[in-house]
């Protein structure tokens, strides 16, 4: 069984959403000082990182992260590779060799290179509102993005998002599928538990059989 990371670590350069709060990581005490153990204070959004949205982060009175059930964050999932360098639309999901039944999926992008950069960048490749709503209506659980939002850099009214939660499916943003091929795996994706949470990081992994 290979075991793939396809989290982000969370550090002080790592790239995060325009608007949104920066990591930091103050040391409160630490050894090397004369403390008896070393403690961290941390700083950081919801969102920071490898991140499971909630469908409460833009649907009022939608499930809270702390109430996403593992079942949808647990299990078979496919990871799809995209051409597009813009968007994945409706076209590229139907020659993308989506297996039938799948409840998760996760999109490999020309994003992935994007993390070597320490800066945000607002040309990512986002998923369109209509390709969200062709995997809603194919019964898609759970959907990941290489980047930090499913939904195109200022879309306004957040379509994609709004169609993905409002439908109560679970985006995962933020993923680091750099090490990861096409094919089939079971995910394990665990965000922190933030009681009435709009979302929040967490560690995802790809389990792969050898046999």
């Amino acid at each position: 069984m290979r075991i793939h990371d396809i989290s982000l670590t969370i550090s002080e350069d790592l790239a995060v959403y325009t608007g949104d709060p920066v990591v930091e990581i103050d040391p409160v005490s630490r050894i090397s000082r004369g403390d008896g153990a070393n403690v961290s204070l941390l700083k950081f959004g919801s969102h920071t990182g490898t991140h499971v949205d909630a469908p409460f982060h833009f649907v009022e009175g939608g499930v809270t992260i702390d109430h996403v059930p593992l079942d949808v964050l647990v299990g078979e999932c496919y990871v799809c590779e995209i051409a597009s360098s813009e968007a994945i639309t409706v076209s590229e999901l139907e020659s993308c060799g989506l297996p039938e039944g799948c409840r998760r999926v996760l999109f490999k992008t020309s994003n992935s290179r994007l993390w070597e950069e320490e800066h945000f960048r607002t040309d990512f490749v986002y998923l369109e509102p209509d390709a969200a709503g062709w995997l809603v209506d194919r019964g898609v659980r759970l959907v990941g993005i290489d980047y930090l939002s499913v939904d195109r850099f200022k879309s306004g009214t957040h379509p994609t998002h709004l169609r993905l939660l409002g439908s109560g499916v679970v985006a995962v943003e933020g993923l680091d599928l750099r090490g990861v091929a096409r094919g089939t795996y079971f995910l394990v994706c665990l965000p922190l538990k933030i009681r009435d949470g709009d979302g929040a990081p967490a560690r995802a992994i790809l389990l792969e059989s050898d046999g």
